[in-house]
């Protein structure tokens, strides 16, 4: 699994459109898909959060004439895995049972929650 720098909320906002998108992605693409979110970004802005994510180890470009090309370097799912595990040893000493009391006993945890944590126990 890659190892890469937290990301800000908003470099982690254009990884989640990056891996929905088939790659390589070009930042006139993604442009085009954040407008249609009713997002009006500037074609600078998204290539220097483009260029610090190639920085961090988010993505990898390549550059085809004068147009860069994106694809990322880890996964949606690698990455909240990493997110996770550094919360869990930050906060909860690398503990579940306690990461999982915290939130039982700050109320987070609903019945459907707790119902839905033992099926998903009992299956594994």
């Amino acid at each position: 699994m890659n190892q890469i720098q937290k990301l800000s909320d908003t470099e982690l906002e254009l990884m989640e459109v990056i891996w929905a998108c088939i790659p390589p992605v070009t930042s006139t693409e993604l442009l085009s898909l954040f407008a249609l979110k009713g997002k009006e970004w500037k074609a600078q802005t998204i290539s220097t959060f483009l260029s610090r994510l190639v920085e961090k180890g988010a993505l990898t470009t390549t550059r085809h004439g004068r147009i860069n090309k994106y694809e990322p370097l880890i996964s949606a799912e690698d990455y909240r895995l990493i997110g996770t595990q550094h919360i869990l040893d930050g906060l909860y000493k690398g503990s579940v049972k306690n990461m999982v009391s915290a939130l039982y006993d700050g109320d987070k945890l609903s019945d459907e929650d707790i119902a839905e944590l033992k099926k998903w126990l009992s299956e594994k």
